[in-house]
């Protein structure tokens, strides 16, 4: 008997699977000319788009529960092997200069870690008791809250995390590119993200990895907004780290603030880099001090401070509370 006959989960039939199956529309993908095989492929990419659309009730529940647990003090976790674990680490990874969110408040947990990052350590994926010890190793609790990402929703290693998730009463939200009858996951949110057949059979780096990184984009963002991290559309608390950053915070300033440039690089001074405090400052006449005191009040909240004093920005920014 050999090493494969004797892993069951190795050796099972996952052909059924939509990830899994052949395009019948690239049943000739090495005889295309390039043009054709492009063309194929944008045509197809159109796909994930769509597979969000259909998803967008489960992601709705999932940003809801989510912000909710996360203003509590929870952390969000994304859990993944392969391409789907590096999107996760990817989206984590962009929160903090993005939002200037702690580091610990979004994380990334990749089968194999870092090192897997850059050269694949497919094998590990087969590892259920992985999934729940690389959380454990992050203190994961039951305040936190869960995404494992499965293409085809049958990797070990994130059932085994979203199974721990569940018995721990954390927050355990599935996201796979196959219909739920034919990988059912242990969740309390079911995101499935239906790109079918990929070009390239069972390649799920294609569509499958699109619409996994669209509905990443959606879930970090609208969280940060829930969290007061976004004022109308401008990431109010970007951290100014670079010359470009500085010149976006710059540009916020004055075009929320009404703040020109040399005034703004001083009050940013003030504000220690703080966007939102700025703002509120020069609306305000506040001190930094004072005007942290106020967002702190209100949880962070740049519009709810700025309403409960009866402030206004210089530029309106979509429609004030009443």
């Amino acid at each position: 008997m050999t090493r494969f006959q004797s892993d069951a989960a190795v050796s099972a039939d996952r052909g059924h699977l939509l990830t899994e199956q052949p395009n019948p529309r690239s049943t000739a993908l090495d005889l295309l000319d390039t043009a054709e095989l492009v063309t194929l492929f944008v045509e197809e990419d159109r796909r994930p788009q769509q597979a969000v659309a259909d998803a967008s009730a489960s992601i709705s529940a999932a940003v809801d529960c989510i912000a909710s647990r996360l203003k509590a003090g929870g952390r969000l976790f994304y859990l993944g092997a392969g391409t789907s674990g590096r999107l996760g680490v990817l989206d984590a990874a962009e929160c903090p200069p993005t939002f200037c969110s702690d580091p610990e408040m979004v994380q990334g947990v990749l089968a194999g870690g870092a090192p897997a990052l850059l050269r694949s350590s497919e094998g590990l994926e087969d590892l259920e008791a992985a999934g729940r010890e690389d959380l454990d190793q992050r203190g994961f609790n039951t305040g936190d809250c869960l995404v494992g990402i499965a293409a085809g929703g049958t990797t070990p290693y994130v059932r085994g995390g979203l199974s721990h998730a569940r018995s721990i009463g954390a927050l355990a939200i599935a996201m796979a590119c196959v219909p739920s009858d034919q990988a059912p996951l242990p969740c309390d949110i079911d995101i499935r993200l239906l790109t079918g057949p990929e070009l390239l059979t069972g390649s799920t780096r294609l569509k499958a990895g699109t619409a996994t990184k669209m509905a990443l984009n959606i879930i970090s963002t609208a969280v940060m907004v829930r969290l007061g991290k976004v004022f109308g559309n401008r990431m109010v608390d970007v951290s100014a780290s670079n010359s470009k950053l500085v010149d976006r915070s710059l540009r916020i300033l004055r075009d929320l603030g009404g703040v020109e440039r040399d005034d703004g690089l001083v009050l940013l001074d003030q504000a220690g880099g703080s966007v939102k405090l700025a703002l509120l400052m020069a609306s305000s006449g506040l001190t930094s001090s004072e005007a942290m005191e106020l967002l702190q009040t209100h949880d962070g909240q740049l519009r709810q401070a700025l309403a409960s004093q009866g402030f206004k920005l210089a530029q309106s920014c979509g429609n004030e509370p009443q």
